[in-house]
Protein backbone atom coordinates (compact mmCIF):
# COMPACT_ATOMS: atom_id res chain seq x y z
CA UNK A 1 0.00 0.00 0.00
CA UNK A 2 1.29 3.19 -0.45
CA UNK A 3 2.18 6.27 1.95
CA UNK A 4 -0.72 8.55 0.13
CA UNK A 5 -4.49 8.73 1.11
CA UNK A 6 -8.28 7.52 -0.03
CA UNK A 7 -10.63 9.78 -0.57
CA UNK A 8 -14.74 9.16 0.51
CA UNK A 9 -17.33 11.31 0.04
CA UNK A 10 -20.66 11.29 1.32
CA UNK A 11 -23.72 13.34 -0.36
CA UNK A 12 -26.15 13.41 2.37
CA UNK A 13 -29.26 14.70 3.16
CA UNK A 14 -27.87 17.86 5.43
CA UNK A 15 -24.73 18.10 3.45
CA UNK A 16 -21.40 16.30 1.66
CA UNK A 17 -18.66 15.23 3.85
CA UNK A 18 -15.28 14.19 2.71
CA UNK A 19 -12.57 11.90 4.48
CA UNK A 20 -9.12 11.63 3.41
CA UNK A 21 -8.22 8.02 5.33
CA UNK A 22 -4.90 6.36 5.48
CA UNK A 23 -4.56 2.30 4.09
CA UNK A 24 -4.13 2.02 7.79
CA UNK A 25 -7.67 3.29 8.41
CA UNK A 26 -6.60 6.57 10.24
CA UNK A 27 -8.51 9.69 9.22
CA UNK A 28 -6.07 12.13 7.75
CA UNK A 29 -8.25 15.34 7.33
CA UNK A 30 -11.86 15.82 6.85
CA UNK A 31 -14.31 18.50 6.16
CA UNK A 32 -18.07 19.03 5.54
CA UNK A 33 -20.61 21.49 3.64
CA UNK A 34 -24.29 22.26 4.08
CA UNK A 35 -27.17 20.97 1.92
CA UNK A 36 -30.59 23.05 1.72
CA UNK A 37 -33.72 21.31 1.40
CA UNK A 38 -37.13 21.85 0.53
CA UNK A 39 -39.92 20.64 1.82
CA UNK A 40 -43.82 20.61 1.26
CA UNK A 41 -45.81 17.56 2.23
CA UNK A 42 -44.78 14.57 0.33
CA UNK A 43 -42.46 16.99 -2.10
CA UNK A 44 -38.74 17.12 -0.88
CA UNK A 45 -36.00 18.75 -3.15
CA UNK A 46 -32.71 20.27 -3.58
CA UNK A 47 -30.68 22.07 -6.21
CA UNK A 48 -28.68 19.90 -7.99
CA UNK A 49 -26.13 22.67 -8.47
CA UNK A 50 -25.58 23.19 -4.47
CA UNK A 51 -24.31 18.97 -4.45
CA UNK A 52 -21.93 20.43 -6.80
CA UNK A 53 -20.54 23.67 -4.89
CA UNK A 54 -21.07 21.36 -1.26
CA UNK A 55 -18.90 18.52 -2.46
CA UNK A 56 -16.13 21.04 -3.93
CA UNK A 57 -16.20 22.90 -1.04
CA UNK A 58 -15.38 19.66 1.14
CA UNK A 59 -13.03 18.15 -1.01
CA UNK A 60 -11.03 21.34 -1.72
CA UNK A 61 -10.76 21.76 2.23
CA UNK A 62 -10.15 18.29 2.74
CA UNK A 63 -7.21 18.39 -0.10
CA UNK A 64 -5.85 21.52 1.53
CA UNK A 65 -5.19 20.15 5.00
CA UNK A 66 -3.82 16.80 3.13
CA UNK A 67 -0.69 18.23 1.45
CA UNK A 68 1.83 16.82 0.23
CA UNK A 69 0.20 13.34 0.99
CA UNK A 70 -1.48 12.46 -2.45
CA UNK A 71 -5.28 11.75 -3.01
CA UNK A 72 -4.27 7.96 -4.43
CA UNK A 73 -8.34 7.40 -5.48
CA UNK A 74 -11.84 8.79 -4.50
CA UNK A 75 -15.21 6.95 -4.63
CA UNK A 76 -19.02 8.63 -3.97
CA UNK A 77 -22.20 7.36 -2.34
CA UNK A 78 -25.13 9.72 -2.11
CA UNK A 79 -28.35 9.35 -0.68
CA UNK A 80 -30.34 5.92 -2.33
CA UNK A 81 -33.11 7.05 -5.24
CA UNK A 82 -32.49 10.91 -5.59
CA UNK A 83 -32.32 11.91 -9.18
CA UNK A 84 -32.65 14.73 -11.36
CA UNK A 85 -33.07 15.43 -15.40
CA UNK A 86 -29.90 16.78 -16.99
CA UNK A 87 -29.18 17.90 -20.55
CA UNK A 88 -26.13 16.58 -22.91
CA UNK A 89 -23.86 18.59 -21.17
CA UNK A 90 -24.77 17.04 -17.84
CA UNK A 91 -26.51 20.28 -16.47
CA UNK A 92 -29.45 20.35 -14.76
CA UNK A 93 -33.20 20.59 -16.19
CA UNK A 94 -35.42 19.63 -12.82
CA UNK A 95 -35.02 19.95 -9.58
CA UNK A 96 -33.26 16.86 -7.89
CA UNK A 97 -35.94 14.62 -6.28
CA UNK A 98 -34.74 13.30 -2.85
CA UNK A 99 -34.70 10.00 -1.41
CA UNK A 100 -37.74 10.20 0.19
CA UNK A 101 -39.77 12.49 -2.35
CA UNK A 102 -43.15 10.50 -2.24
CA UNK A 103 -45.27 11.90 -5.13
CA UNK A 104 -45.16 9.60 -7.56
CA UNK A 105 -47.93 7.16 -6.29
CA UNK A 106 -49.91 6.41 -10.05
CA UNK A 107 -46.29 5.78 -11.54
CA UNK A 108 -45.05 3.32 -8.31
CA UNK A 109 -48.20 1.59 -9.10
CA UNK A 110 -47.19 1.51 -13.11
CA UNK A 111 -43.94 0.25 -12.30
CA UNK A 112 -44.71 -2.36 -10.02
CA UNK A 113 -47.26 -3.83 -12.69
CA UNK A 114 -44.65 -3.76 -15.23
CA UNK A 115 -42.93 -6.11 -13.09
CA UNK A 116 -39.97 -3.53 -13.04
CA UNK A 117 -37.34 -5.03 -10.31
CA UNK A 118 -36.44 -8.56 -9.49
CA UNK A 119 -39.14 -9.17 -7.34
CA UNK A 120 -39.32 -6.02 -5.25
CA UNK A 121 -42.64 -3.50 -4.70
CA UNK A 122 -41.45 -0.23 -5.59
CA UNK A 123 -42.84 2.58 -3.45
CA UNK A 124 -43.18 5.91 -4.68
CA UNK A 125 -39.92 6.92 -3.05
CA UNK A 126 -37.85 5.05 -5.03
CA UNK A 127 -35.80 6.31 -8.66
CA UNK A 128 -38.03 4.46 -11.11
CA UNK A 129 -40.91 6.11 -10.21
CA UNK A 130 -40.25 9.52 -10.07
CA UNK A 131 -37.86 9.30 -13.12
CA UNK A 132 -41.59 8.14 -14.66
CA UNK A 133 -43.14 11.37 -12.75
CA UNK A 134 -40.48 13.82 -14.55
CA UNK A 135 -40.82 12.72 -17.64
CA UNK A 136 -45.01 13.48 -17.68
CA UNK A 137 -44.16 16.29 -15.20
CA UNK A 138 -41.89 18.23 -17.36
CA UNK A 139 -42.91 17.16 -21.25
CA UNK A 140 -41.09 20.05 -22.70
CA UNK A 141 -37.70 19.12 -21.49
CA UNK A 142 -38.29 14.89 -22.08
CA UNK A 143 -37.11 15.01 -25.25
CA UNK A 144 -33.88 16.09 -23.97
CA UNK A 145 -33.49 14.65 -20.71
CA UNK A 146 -31.14 12.24 -19.36
CA UNK A 147 -31.26 10.44 -15.94
CA UNK A 148 -28.90 10.75 -13.61
CA UNK A 149 -28.90 9.71 -10.22
CA UNK A 150 -27.04 12.28 -7.45
CA UNK A 151 -23.61 10.83 -7.54
CA UNK A 152 -23.77 10.48 -11.45
CA UNK A 153 -24.11 14.65 -11.77
CA UNK A 154 -21.72 15.55 -9.28
CA UNK A 155 -18.82 12.46 -11.18
CA UNK A 156 -19.39 14.08 -14.45
CA UNK A 157 -18.56 17.35 -13.26
CA UNK A 158 -15.39 15.85 -11.27
CA UNK A 159 -14.56 13.78 -14.44
CA UNK A 160 -15.33 16.33 -17.41
CA UNK A 161 -17.37 14.04 -19.43
CA UNK A 162 -20.63 11.57 -19.36
CA UNK A 163 -20.02 8.66 -16.87
CA UNK A 164 -21.60 5.15 -16.18
CA UNK A 165 -24.01 4.83 -12.95
CA UNK A 166 -22.89 2.36 -10.31
CA UNK A 167 -25.12 -0.49 -9.91
CA UNK A 168 -25.94 0.53 -6.57
CA UNK A 169 -27.37 3.36 -6.96
CA UNK A 170 -29.06 2.31 -10.47
CA UNK A 171 -31.07 -0.41 -8.36
CA UNK A 172 -34.31 1.63 -7.32
CA UNK A 173 -34.26 3.07 -10.81
CA UNK A 174 -35.79 -0.69 -12.15
CA UNK A 175 -32.06 -2.11 -13.15
CA UNK A 176 -31.79 -5.53 -12.78
CA UNK A 177 -28.72 -6.75 -10.66
CA UNK A 178 -29.48 -10.70 -11.36
CA UNK A 179 -28.43 -10.17 -15.25
CA UNK A 180 -26.61 -6.55 -14.67
CA UNK A 181 -28.62 -4.85 -17.60
CA UNK A 182 -31.70 -2.75 -18.40
CA UNK A 183 -34.96 -4.96 -18.69
CA UNK A 184 -35.45 -3.12 -22.01
CA UNK A 185 -38.68 -5.21 -22.39
CA UNK A 186 -40.05 -3.37 -18.92
CA UNK A 187 -38.20 0.45 -19.76
CA UNK A 188 -40.15 0.26 -23.15
CA UNK A 189 -43.76 -0.55 -21.67
CA UNK A 190 -43.13 2.39 -19.21
CA UNK A 191 -42.14 4.60 -22.10
CA UNK A 192 -38.75 5.41 -20.82
CA UNK A 193 -36.61 6.19 -24.18
CA UNK A 194 -33.42 4.40 -23.91
CA UNK A 195 -31.80 7.54 -24.73
CA UNK A 196 -32.71 8.53 -20.79
CA UNK A 197 -31.00 5.75 -19.06
CA UNK A 198 -27.33 6.00 -18.57
CA UNK A 199 -24.95 2.68 -19.07
CA UNK A 200 -24.54 1.01 -15.86
CA UNK A 201 -20.92 -0.63 -14.00
CA UNK A 202 -20.34 -2.69 -11.21
CA UNK A 203 -19.99 -0.72 -8.11
CA UNK A 204 -15.79 -0.77 -7.85
CA UNK A 205 -15.46 -0.49 -10.89
CA UNK A 206 -13.89 2.55 -12.40
CA UNK A 207 -15.50 5.41 -13.99
CA UNK A 208 -12.76 7.40 -15.05
CA UNK A 209 -10.17 10.37 -13.81
CA UNK A 210 -10.60 13.34 -12.66
CA UNK A 211 -10.55 16.31 -15.13
CA UNK A 212 -8.50 19.66 -15.31
CA UNK A 213 -11.73 21.59 -14.42
CA UNK A 214 -12.79 19.05 -11.84
CA UNK A 215 -9.27 19.26 -10.37
CA UNK A 216 -8.90 23.12 -9.94
CA UNK A 217 -12.54 23.05 -8.91
CA UNK A 218 -11.69 20.49 -6.30
CA UNK A 219 -8.21 20.29 -5.26
CA UNK A 220 -8.03 16.63 -6.63
CA UNK A 221 -4.93 16.27 -8.95
CA UNK A 222 -6.30 15.74 -12.37
CA UNK A 223 -5.95 12.16 -13.24
CA UNK A 224 -7.00 10.81 -10.08
CA UNK A 225 -9.21 7.58 -10.40
CA UNK A 226 -12.52 7.98 -9.73
CA UNK A 227 -14.17 4.31 -8.14
CA UNK A 228 -17.64 3.58 -9.04
CA UNK A 229 -19.59 3.84 -5.43
CA UNK A 230 -22.23 2.56 -3.09
CA UNK A 231 -25.78 4.12 -2.27
CA UNK A 232 -25.22 5.54 1.37
CA UNK A 233 -26.65 2.87 3.07
CA UNK A 234 -24.00 -0.10 1.41
CA UNK A 235 -21.06 2.70 2.45
CA UNK A 236 -22.04 2.69 5.84
CA UNK A 237 -21.64 -1.07 5.93
CA UNK A 238 -18.34 -0.87 4.36
CA UNK A 239 -17.55 1.29 7.01
CA UNK A 240 -18.56 -2.23 9.31
CA UNK A 241 -15.82 -4.59 8.36
CA UNK A 242 -15.51 -7.26 5.63
CA UNK A 243 -18.43 -7.90 3.42
CA UNK A 244 -18.86 -11.69 4.97
CA UNK A 245 -21.66 -13.57 4.34
CA UNK A 246 -23.97 -13.51 7.75
CA UNK A 247 -22.38 -10.33 8.96
CA UNK A 248 -24.79 -7.25 9.28
CA UNK A 249 -24.63 -3.48 9.52
CA UNK A 250 -27.96 -2.12 11.80
CA UNK A 251 -28.02 1.40 11.33
CA UNK A 252 -30.52 3.54 14.14
CA UNK A 253 -30.94 7.10 13.51
CA UNK A 254 -33.96 8.72 12.71
CA UNK A 255 -35.26 5.39 11.40
CA UNK A 256 -33.78 1.60 11.30
CA UNK A 257 -31.79 -0.04 8.69
CA UNK A 258 -30.48 -3.12 8.61
CA UNK A 259 -28.10 -4.37 5.79
CA UNK A 260 -26.30 -7.69 5.83
CA UNK A 261 -24.31 -10.15 3.11
CA UNK A 262 -25.36 -13.53 1.25
CA UNK A 263 -23.74 -15.47 -1.38
CA UNK A 264 -26.89 -16.21 -3.07
CA UNK A 265 -29.79 -13.02 -3.98
CA UNK A 266 -32.66 -13.31 -0.64
CA UNK A 267 -36.20 -13.01 -2.65
CA UNK A 268 -38.90 -11.94 -0.05
CA UNK A 269 -42.81 -12.20 -1.57
CA UNK A 270 -43.71 -9.21 0.38
CA UNK A 271 -41.45 -6.59 -0.74
CA UNK A 272 -39.99 -5.63 2.66
CA UNK A 273 -36.40 -6.77 1.65
CA UNK A 274 -34.35 -5.85 -1.32
CA UNK A 275 -30.71 -6.47 -2.22
CA UNK A 276 -28.06 -4.82 -3.40
CA UNK A 277 -24.85 -6.28 -5.10
CA UNK A 278 -21.61 -5.83 -3.73
CA UNK A 279 -17.97 -5.30 -6.26
CA UNK A 280 -16.98 -8.90 -4.87
CA UNK A 281 -20.49 -10.34 -6.54
CA UNK A 282 -22.14 -11.09 -3.30
CA UNK A 283 -25.38 -10.22 -2.10
CA UNK A 284 -26.09 -7.04 0.38
CA UNK A 285 -30.15 -7.91 1.66
CA UNK A 286 -31.72 -5.32 3.91
CA UNK A 287 -34.72 -3.47 4.56
CA UNK A 288 -35.86 -0.19 5.83
CA UNK A 289 -37.94 0.56 8.99
CA UNK A 290 -40.01 3.89 9.44
CA UNK A 291 -39.49 3.30 13.44
CA UNK A 292 -36.30 4.45 15.10
CA UNK A 293 -34.80 7.37 16.83
CA UNK A 294 -36.65 10.10 15.16
CA UNK A 295 -39.54 9.41 17.27
CA UNK A 296 -37.78 10.76 20.79
CA UNK A 297 -36.82 13.63 19.66
CA UNK A 298 -40.37 14.69 18.89
CA UNK A 299 -41.42 12.83 22.15
CA UNK A 300 -38.76 14.77 24.37
CA UNK A 301 -37.67 17.91 22.19
CA UNK A 302 -34.91 19.24 23.78
CA UNK A 303 -33.93 16.99 26.70
CA UNK A 304 -31.02 15.76 27.91
CA UNK A 305 -31.31 12.02 26.91
CA UNK A 306 -28.38 11.19 28.55
CA UNK A 307 -29.69 11.73 31.78
CA UNK A 308 -33.36 9.65 30.60
CA UNK A 309 -31.18 7.20 29.68
CA UNK A 310 -29.75 7.05 32.81
CA UNK A 311 -33.51 6.72 33.99
CA UNK A 312 -35.37 4.03 31.74
CA UNK A 313 -32.14 1.88 32.43
CA UNK A 314 -34.39 1.05 35.92
CA UNK A 315 -37.11 0.48 34.13
CA UNK A 316 -36.31 -3.00 32.33
CA UNK A 317 -38.71 -3.95 31.35
CA UNK A 318 -40.99 -1.00 31.22
CA UNK A 319 -44.59 -0.96 32.05
CA UNK A 320 -45.82 -0.08 28.48
CA UNK A 321 -45.17 -1.37 25.18
CA UNK A 322 -44.55 0.92 22.08
CA UNK A 323 -44.15 0.82 18.21
CA UNK A 324 -41.65 3.86 17.89
CA UNK A 325 -43.54 4.66 14.54
CA UNK A 326 -42.78 8.33 13.89
CA UNK A 327 -45.29 8.88 10.45
CA UNK A 328 -48.04 6.48 9.49
CA UNK A 329 -46.58 3.54 6.71
CA UNK A 330 -44.38 1.02 8.04
CA UNK A 331 -41.92 -0.53 5.47
CA UNK A 332 -39.72 -3.39 7.63
CA UNK A 333 -40.69 -5.63 8.93
CA UNK A 334 -43.53 -5.58 6.82
CA UNK A 335 -45.01 -3.38 4.21
CA UNK A 336 -48.12 -2.18 5.49
CA UNK A 337 -49.17 1.38 4.35
CA UNK A 338 -51.83 2.27 7.19
CA UNK A 339 -49.63 1.06 10.16
CA UNK A 340 -49.01 3.82 12.66
CA UNK A 341 -47.35 4.12 16.48
CA UNK A 342 -48.78 2.49 19.34
CA UNK A 343 -48.27 2.53 23.02
CA UNK A 344 -50.21 0.28 24.81
CA UNK A 345 -51.06 0.85 28.59
CA UNK A 346 -50.49 3.92 31.05
CA UNK A 347 -46.58 5.07 31.40
CA UNK A 348 -46.09 5.16 34.69
CA UNK A 349 -44.05 8.54 34.35
CA UNK A 350 -41.65 10.17 31.44
CA UNK A 351 -38.94 7.48 32.36
CA UNK A 352 -41.26 4.72 31.62
CA UNK A 353 -42.45 6.30 28.58
CA UNK A 354 -38.57 6.93 27.42
CA UNK A 355 -37.89 3.26 28.22
CA UNK A 356 -40.51 1.82 26.36
CA UNK A 357 -39.44 3.99 23.42
CA UNK A 358 -35.99 2.57 23.37
CA UNK A 359 -37.00 -1.14 24.01
CA UNK A 360 -39.77 -0.35 21.34
CA UNK A 361 -37.27 -0.07 18.43
CA UNK A 362 -35.03 -2.89 19.71
CA UNK A 363 -38.23 -4.95 19.35
CA UNK A 364 -38.28 -4.09 15.66
CA UNK A 365 -34.98 -5.18 15.43
CA UNK A 366 -35.37 -8.21 16.74
CA UNK A 367 -38.57 -8.99 14.56
CA UNK A 368 -36.46 -7.61 11.48
CA UNK A 369 -33.65 -10.42 12.21
CA UNK A 370 -36.40 -12.93 12.92
CA UNK A 371 -37.50 -12.01 9.30
CA UNK A 372 -34.73 -11.89 7.59
CA UNK A 373 -34.02 -15.82 9.17
CA UNK A 374 -37.27 -16.94 7.74
CA UNK A 375 -36.55 -15.62 3.83
CA UNK A 376 -33.15 -17.83 4.35
CA UNK A 377 -30.94 -15.05 4.80
CA UNK A 378 -27.83 -15.61 6.90
CA UNK A 379 -27.71 -13.93 10.28
CA UNK A 380 -24.92 -15.44 12.26
CA UNK A 381 -22.19 -13.59 11.71
CA UNK A 382 -20.66 -10.31 13.08
CA UNK A 383 -23.78 -7.79 14.08
CA UNK A 384 -22.34 -4.02 13.79
CA UNK A 385 -24.38 -1.23 15.47
CA UNK A 386 -23.88 2.59 13.40
CA UNK A 387 -25.82 5.44 13.34
CA UNK A 388 -26.39 8.54 15.65
CA UNK A 389 -28.26 6.15 18.63
CA UNK A 390 -24.29 4.68 19.12
CA UNK A 391 -23.72 7.78 21.00
CA UNK A 392 -25.96 6.03 23.58
CA UNK A 393 -23.60 3.41 25.68
CA UNK A 394 -27.41 2.15 26.99
CA UNK A 395 -29.22 1.62 24.18
CA UNK A 396 -26.48 -0.19 22.74
CA UNK A 397 -26.20 -2.44 25.43
CA UNK A 398 -30.17 -2.20 25.81
CA UNK A 399 -30.32 -3.84 22.06
CA UNK A 400 -27.48 -6.05 22.37
CA UNK A 401 -29.87 -7.67 25.93
CA UNK A 402 -33.08 -7.65 23.34
CA UNK A 403 -31.39 -9.12 20.56
CA UNK A 404 -29.40 -12.10 22.80
CA UNK A 405 -26.52 -11.44 21.06
CA UNK A 406 -22.48 -9.02 21.48
CA UNK A 407 -22.86 -6.38 18.88
CA UNK A 408 -19.74 -4.30 18.08
CA UNK A 409 -18.71 -0.62 17.55
CA UNK A 410 -16.45 0.54 14.82
CA UNK A 411 -14.18 3.49 15.27
CA UNK A 412 -15.44 5.43 12.22
CA UNK A 413 -19.23 3.91 10.97
CA UNK A 414 -20.36 6.72 8.98
CA UNK A 415 -20.62 6.76 4.82
CA UNK A 416 -17.19 8.55 3.81
CA UNK A 417 -15.21 5.51 5.24
CA UNK A 418 -16.68 3.26 3.33
CA UNK A 419 -15.93 4.65 0.59
CA UNK A 420 -12.48 5.70 1.42
CA UNK A 421 -12.62 1.51 1.63
CA UNK A 422 -14.04 1.29 -1.52
CA UNK A 423 -11.46 3.77 -3.17
CA UNK A 424 -8.65 2.00 -1.39
CA UNK A 425 -9.59 -1.81 -2.95
CA UNK A 426 -7.91 -0.67 -5.96
CA UNK A 427 -4.86 -2.12 -4.82
CA UNK A 428 -6.11 -5.94 -3.34
CA UNK A 429 -9.76 -7.90 -2.81
CA UNK A 430 -12.23 -5.73 -0.88
CA UNK A 431 -12.26 -7.88 1.85
CA UNK A 432 -8.73 -7.59 2.66
CA UNK A 433 -8.84 -4.01 2.23
CA UNK A 434 -11.26 -3.27 5.09
CA UNK A 435 -9.86 -5.88 7.10
CA UNK A 436 -6.51 -3.75 7.37
CA UNK A 437 -8.61 -0.14 7.62
CA UNK A 438 -11.51 -0.72 9.85
CA UNK A 439 -11.20 -1.26 13.41
CA UNK A 440 -13.69 -2.22 16.01
CA UNK A 441 -13.72 -0.30 18.73
CA UNK A 442 -15.80 -1.95 21.41
CA UNK A 443 -17.44 -5.45 21.98
CA UNK A 444 -20.99 -5.71 23.85
CA UNK A 445 -21.95 -8.63 25.05
CA UNK A 446 -25.41 -9.32 26.45
CA UNK A 447 -26.43 -9.98 29.53
CA UNK A 448 -28.02 -13.40 29.91
CA UNK A 449 -31.03 -12.42 33.01
CA UNK A 450 -31.64 -9.24 30.82
CA UNK A 451 -32.34 -11.45 27.85
CA UNK A 452 -34.61 -13.43 29.29
CA UNK A 453 -36.31 -10.72 31.15
CA UNK A 454 -37.17 -8.93 27.64
CA UNK A 455 -38.48 -12.26 26.11
CA UNK A 456 -42.03 -12.00 27.51
CA UNK A 457 -42.61 -8.35 26.60
CA UNK A 458 -40.99 -9.10 22.96
CA UNK A 459 -43.39 -12.12 22.53
CA UNK A 460 -46.58 -10.00 23.09
CA UNK A 461 -45.02 -7.45 20.78
CA UNK A 462 -45.09 -10.04 18.04
CA UNK A 463 -48.38 -11.10 19.07
CA UNK A 464 -49.86 -7.48 19.08
CA UNK A 465 -48.37 -6.99 15.70
CA UNK A 466 -50.20 -10.13 14.30
CA UNK A 467 -53.70 -9.25 15.97
CA UNK A 468 -53.73 -6.04 14.18
CA UNK A 469 -52.95 -7.76 10.53
CA UNK A 470 -50.25 -5.82 9.91
CA UNK A 471 -47.25 -9.15 10.61
CA UNK A 472 -47.94 -12.42 8.34
CA UNK A 473 -49.14 -15.51 10.66
CA UNK A 474 -46.25 -17.40 9.12
CA UNK A 475 -43.47 -14.69 10.23
CA UNK A 476 -44.79 -14.15 13.68
CA UNK A 477 -45.10 -18.38 14.57
CA UNK A 478 -41.26 -18.40 13.06
CA UNK A 479 -40.29 -14.64 15.41
CA UNK A 480 -42.21 -16.96 18.62
CA UNK A 481 -40.08 -20.23 17.68
CA UNK A 482 -37.02 -18.42 17.76
CA UNK A 483 -37.78 -16.95 20.83
CA UNK A 484 -38.77 -19.44 22.99
CA UNK A 485 -35.62 -21.44 21.41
Amino acid sequence: MSDGAWLGVDLGTQGVRALAVSPRGEVLAAAARPLTSHREGPRHEQDPEEWWTALTGACRAVTAALRPAPVEAVAMCATSGTITLVDAAGDPLTSGLMYDDARAVEEAGRANDAGATLGYRMPPSWALPKLLWLLREVPEVARRARLAHQVDFVARRLIGRPVPADSSHALKTGYDLLHEAWPDEVMAALGVPDRVLPRVVRSGGELGAVGRAGAEATGIVAGTPVVAGMTDGCAAQLATGPLAIGNWNSVLGTTLVLKGVAAELVRDPHGAVYSHRSPDGRWLPGGASSAGGGVLGERFPGRDLAELDRRAAGREPAGVLAYPLASRGERFPFAVSEAHGFMLGEPADEADHFAGLLQGVAYVERLCLDYLDRLGAPTGGALSLTGGATRSRYWCQLRADVLGREVRLVEHPEPAFGMAVLAASRRRSLEETAREMVHVREVIEPRAERTERFREPYLRFVDELERRGWLDGAVAEHARGRAQG
